[in-house]
């Protein structure tokens, strides 16, 4: 007999000053979709009370959404959260409006996998889903 396994946890967040949310909402929906449990922390957060509410939550990744221009300083600094708390073993992604010259610089900060405008869902789901595999 097969034993269940439980669903993938992934929080969905909107980090800083950012107010566009509809990309983010149909992220979560598609994620929920594909059988996740999805968590939407809203608009306006802290990258403090965003990886608060990760370890509370007991997530296996965080996907933040970033359209204001910070994600250099706001992926940034929820990595490093993640670490000071010994929680570094939370999958950070996420999207945005991301000049091409920022994502090394990025994913050397500990950002798995960047998606920006256009980017098809299904690929974000299957992103997510590899995490659990890889």
């Amino acid at each position: 007999m097969a034993v269940a396994t439980a669903p993938m946890r992934i929080l969905i967040g909107k980090v800083g000053l950012d107010g566009h949310d509809r990309g983010v909402k149909l992220i979560a929906r598609a994620l929920r979709d594909a059988g996740m449990e999805v968590i939407y922390t809203g608009l306006h957060q802290t990258p403090e009370q965003v990886v608060s509410t990760a370890i509370q939550e007991d997530v296996d990744a965080i996907g933040l959404s970033i359209l204001s221009g910070a994600h250099n300083t706001l992926f940034r600094r929820v990595s490093e959260l993640l670490k000071e708390q010994g929680a570094d073993d939370i999958v950070l992604f996420g999207g945005g409006i991301i000049p091409d010259d920022d994502i090394p610089g990025l994913t050397a900060a500990g950002v798995k996998a960047l998606f920006r405008p256009g980017a098809p869902m299904q690929e974000i789901v299957e992103f997510v889903k590899g995490l659990k595999h890889g």
